[in-house]
């Protein structure tokens, strides 16, 4: 077995694991790029990007709250400045590029 078998084999059981967890009524470990993953999620639902979750239809965009959201997540960024691993860094800076796009075009 190769190392990226290996690699994929243990993505594929942690993957499996957060599943049975989620079924079983516990929630994933959250780190921190969960954690960004979900103030980017719920920015993308105040811009009304992204239906609401419990019935699945469309929501009024509300861009100040969305930009608080948004500006948190900024913060976030600035405040880890020099702690993040390069994977993390990435992630929050294409989440902020992202979100700050959508939101000048639903300010138009």
């Amino acid at each position: 077995m190769t190392s990226q078998d290996e690699t994929t084999d243990s993505k594929t059981k942690e993957e499996t694991d957060e599943s049975a967890a989620i079924a079983s009524g516990d929630l994933p470990k959250v780190d921190f790029s969960t954690f960004v993953l979900s103030l980017g999620t719920t920015a993308l639902y105040q811009l009304g990007a992204v239906p609401d979750p419990a019935s699945g239809e469309s929501v009024e965009a509300d861009p100040l709250v969305a930009q608080q959201t948004i500006d948190t997540l900024e913060m976030l960024r600035d405040k880890t400045l020099g702690n993040l691993e390069d994977s993390e860094r990435q992630l929050i800076d294409s989440l902020l590029y992202e979100l700050r796009m959508r939101f000048v075009e639903s300010t138009r």
